[in-house]
């Protein structure tokens, strides 16, 4: 790549930066107004006739008797039920749609409606706005919103939340797996890590645990390490702060230095 190339793409990196930026603005000015809410992640794929989707309907509907917003995805299946339950009960009805190469559609049931570009930036949205996870049957995309909240409340970056999934039937082998093979021969999490989310199949039973958490009847993983003050070490993006990490190995020297060899 000759020299101007090179600062052709390191201006439309540049640009790049400026557009993360303002899906970033946009997305906190509008969610920042709703007040308590529950992020509902579940297939796309799932038909209006199937029982997940009937379900999720009904839990858009009795979050939003609880007070809750909802948001989803944006999309159909389930994204599409639970927004459809929140709307026609009259209450807030999020959609975080985001731009597909395949296209997604958005569906019609959506009060508050975000667009994202990029995906990281839809996946900060879905957690900081939430007071719980409800998590119906899904794919990939489902899994990876599932993991993603493990792995934030396992490691303290964000104070601990109700992560329940809905579906006995679907997420049993999942669940034998991560309990015989990663917690019992594998050993690479612990039988503490399952206190951080909840299974049900009934709906009612799901929003409680998130309305009990919130209002202090009843809170989550209790058994997990906690800074003394969640409210005294939170940042301003709504995480935890924690230890900065070491500047060390054999390549400090180099990475301490500034372009023109001074530090």
């Amino acid at each position: 790549m000759d020299t101007v190339q090179h600062k052709e793409a390191l201006q439309h990196e540049a640009w790049r930066v400026l557009r993360i930026m303002s899906e970033f603005v946009e997305s906190f000015e509008t969610l920042a107004q709703l007040g308590p809410s529950v992020s509902v992640f579940g297939s796309s794929r799932l038909p209006s006739q199937d029982r997940y989707y009937q379900l999720a309907i009904t839990c858009g509907a009795k979050l939003v008797a609880k007070d809750f917003a909802v948001i989803t995805g944006g999309g159909p299946g389930i994204m599409e039920a639970a927004n459809k339950g929140a709307l026609e009960a009259g209450g807030t009805s999020v959609g975080l749609n985001i731009a597909l190469p395949m296209e997604q559609l958005p569906n019609p049931y959506q009060n508050v409606e975000l667009n994202f570009r990029y995906f990281f930036i839809r996946k900060v949205m879905f957690v900081k706005y939430a007071k719980g996870f409800v998590i119906f049957p899904g794919g990939f995309g489902t899994m990876d919103e599932f993991f993603e909240s493990l792995t934030l409340i396992q490691t303290l970056k964000v104070v601990p939340f109700p992560v329940v999934l809905i579906g006995r039937d679907f997420w049993a082998g999942l669940l034998d797996w991560m309990r015989h093979t990663m917690c019992d021969r594998v050993q690479t999490v612990v039988a503490e890590d399952f206190d951080l989310f909840s299974l049900t199949d009934d709906v009612d039973e799901a929003i409680s645990i998130i309305h009990d958490n919130l209002t202090g009847k009843r809170k989550v993983a209790q058994k997990l390490p906690r800074f003394a003050s969640d409210e005294e070490v939170q940042t301003g993006e709504g995480t935890r702060a924690g230890v900065e990490p070491r500047k060390g190995g054999r390549l400090r020297e180099k990475y301490e230095q500034t372009g023109d060899g001074a530090r």
